[in-house]
């Protein structure tokens, strides 16, 4: 390791890549500091309408990103953090990346995303396939039934069900829905990976992503027989577009070259760490790489991580990979594909204009007047019950065919009402999971939240209340990007591993949110209700959501 008196200033920056902006925090190495932070919004934002280049039309459950977005982050974010931490270019070692996941970007030989090429640029799959991408369930599922009817060993390791946000799912829907995209991706290749071989120049794939969303198990992908059924075509999808050496969580992946150094105007030659996910990512800066500690990084969505010392099959779990976050331990997942989206989209949709009124008159925003109202009720009092499936269901369904549900509503209800309802939606939503996790006996012992969301403080107490436990909170605004710095010192030397780095760079802070007694029991009963709608709509005694879905894309197409 580095002696410690060189780490008095030195520097390592990260750089998390989220669904709407990236943002680069510049942090001191010793101690975790964080001297400077700066967030530089996609232009394109999601794409989930029409093509930018076009205009085209793109069908129901698409989210595409433009992949040029992602290196203007690296030519603002990251010269604007070093000028806000007032810091020297020179005194700093390393940079860490972490990334939204399952999110894809078909390439050529050279890293060139097929969007840019002039023959593709009007083609919707040739664009980068964003995380909450949901197009290709019909791909999941026959990927899953496939898997089951085979008794393929890797299907348990990700709780039964197989996504349509992860690689397998969206590589085939390009094979058979653009074929002639597919012959000319040299590579299928996630967001993490891509993004550092822009700094880099070298390609090298992320054990984390592999893992969890590219079904890499035991040091093996799917069969080219397996695939082969799926589909004859996609016999060598493996071979051709997505095998690749692994680099592990922690190593570095290469130096920053002379071209990432003039975007970012960091020293050429400094390590660059392999790639990661942001939820994966976010447990060592909040301390949070022993057993049992569940980190819950509530955004858009919500990423549930946590270490297990034993290898569990958990239903419905987002997988299990040894080593998965840190090295020696089995890194579980599990996650909600709809949190703060569903917020955002019941204040832009459902709020009636003299709420806005209030709001703007009042100088806060809509959530905040919104939550300070529901903040006034008793547990029950608003007398609805939601399920948080607006997005599909990530864990423990596995099903993004589902749909959102508010119950209860009467000519009484009001917007306060519904948006706790949503609160409570996600709270139990999390509650399935933390059960099944333990019904399986992978034990949770401890609860910390970090991401945006955590700025709520009514979110957090109806998360301690419903959960029946303690709520720790990182103790950084910038949870994923402080994870990233971390994982860029342990690339750079100044930390033998990942552990140790935590020890000194994260920060939480424990049981802020302390269940309410009366709160818990409450919430008990309306769980019993939640449970009751949960399988009702998602374990197939209904199929009504999934009706409603096929319709809904019949009548787009008839447009």
């Amino acid at each position: 390791m580095t002696d410690v008196l060189a780490l008095t200033d030195s520097l390592v920056v990260g750089v998390d890549f989220g669904t709407l902006s990236g943002r680069a925090v510049v942090v001191r190495v010793r101690d975790g500091a964080e001297l400077g932070s700066a967030v530089f919004e996609y232009p394109h934002a999601v794409v989930e309408e029409t093509l930018p280049s076009t205009g085209r039309t793109l069908p129901p459950d698409w989210a595409l990103q433009v992949p040029s977005d992602y290196v203007d982050v690296l030519r603002h974010a990251v010269p604007n953090a070093l000028k806000a931490a007032n810091a020297k270019p020179e005194d700093v070692i390393g940079i860490g990346t972490d990334f939204t996941a399952c999110t894809m970007i078909p390439v050529t030989a050279d890293g060139t995303p097929l969007c840019e090429l002039d023959e593709f640029r009007a083609e919707p799959h040739a664009y980068v396939k964003l995380w909450k991408h949901h197009s290709a369930q019909g791909q999941a599922d026959r990927i899953t039934d496939l898997a089951r009817n085979r008794g393929e060993k890797w299907l348990p390791r990700y709780g039964g069900l197989i996504s349509s946000e992860w690689e397998f799912a969206k590589g085939l829907q390009i094979l058979e829905e653009a074929p002639a995209v597919y012959a000319a991706m040299w590579r299928f290749v996630e967001a993490a990976d891509w993004i550092v071989w822009q700094l880099t120049g070298n390609y090298v794939r992320n054990a984390c992503t592999a893992g969890y969303k590219g079904i890499h198990q035991d040091g093996a992908y799917p069969s080219p027989d397996y695939l082969r059924e799926l589909n004859p075509a996609f016999e060598s999808f493996v071979v051709d577009k997505l095998a690749h050496p692994l680099g592990q969580l922690g190593d570095a992946a290469g130096t920053l070259s002379a071209q990432a150094a003039e975007w970012t105007g960091l020293p050429q030659g400094i390590a660059v760490a392999v790639g990661n996910v942001d939820a994966h990512v976010t447990a060592p800066a909040a301390q949070a790489v022993e057993p049992g500690q569940m980190v819950a990084i509530m955004g858009t969505s919500t990423c549930h991580v946590m270490n297990g010392a034993e290898l569990r099959e958990v239903p419905g779990m987002c997988g299990v990979v040894e080593g998965g976050i840190v090295p020696g331990l089995w890194g579980y997942e599990a996650g909600q594909s709809g949190v703060g989206d569903i917020f955002g989209w019941f204040t832009h949709h459902g709020v009636p204009p003299e709420y806005h009124e209030t709001a703007r008159e009042r100088g806060i925003s809509v959530h905040e007047l919104l939550t300070e109202l529901a903040a006034r009720q008793r547990v029950g009092e608003h007398g609805l019950l939601a399920l948080d499936w607006h997005s599909g269901n990530r864990s423990v369904l596995v099903d993004h065919e589902l749909s959102g549900l508010i119950v209860g509503q009467t000519l009484a209800t009001r917007a306060e009402d519904t948006y706790r309802a949503l609160l409570e939606a996600t709270a139990f939503g999390t509650r399935m999971i933390i059960d099944t996790f333990i019904d399986a006996g992978v034990p949770v012992t401890e609860f910390v939240v970090a991401g945006g969301l955590i700025r709520n403080p009514l979110l957090m107490q109806i998360y301690a209340d419903v959960l029946d436990m303690p709520l720790s909170v990182i103790g950084s605004a910038n949870g994923p990007a402080l994870g990233s710095a971390i994982h860029a010192a342990v690339a750079a030397g100044a930390y033998p591993d990942i552990r140790a780095a935590a020890a000194a760079m994260g920060s939480v802070e424990r049981d802020v949110y302390l269940p309410i007694p009366t709160n818990v029991s409450g919430y008990e009963e309306l769980f019993t209700d939640y449970l009751t709608l949960h399988d009702h709509f998602g374990r197939g005694a209904n199929e009504v959501m999934r009706r409603l879905k096929r319709r809904r894309r019949k009548a787009k197409e008839q447009q």
